[in-house]
């Protein structure tokens, strides 16, 4: 059974950090590309963050580029969202990503709150 678990949303103060973790079950992690997704209310959902199943460096959206941190531990099927310098515009629902193009395999988590506020 596949699972993508997503954990470490919550509520923060502008400015502040959070990391996300998402936990990979019931397939291959290693050799596929992880990715981070973001929906915002009344928003189209959009990408944040990827990494390549080599572990290339990450490509972010231009949003978060120098605020935000995106990593996998392949001995620990995870990967990982660090969040800093966090803005009001950051809040949204944050969704894990796996996908194997060229197989057209994709899988997506439930999903994780995020809401910057003061």
């Amino acid at each position: 059974q596949v699972q993508l678990v997503e954990s470490g949303g919550g509520l923060v103060q502008p400015g502040g950090s959070l990391r996300l973790s998402c936990a990979a079950s019931g397939f291959r992690f290693r050799i596929y590309d992880m990715s981070w997704y973001r929906q915002a209310p009344g928003k189209e959902r959009e990408l944040v963050a990827v990494i390549s199943s080599a572990g290339d460096s990450p490509n972010y959206a231009d949003s978060v580029k120098g605020r935000f941190t995106m990593s996998r531990d392949n001995a620990k099927n995870t990967v990982y969202l660090q969040m800093n310098s966090l803005k009001p515009e950051d809040t949204a629902v944050y969704y894990c990503n796996a996908v194997r193009r060229l197989v057209g395999l994709d899988y997506w988590g439930q999903g994780t709150q995020v809401t910057v506020s003061s």
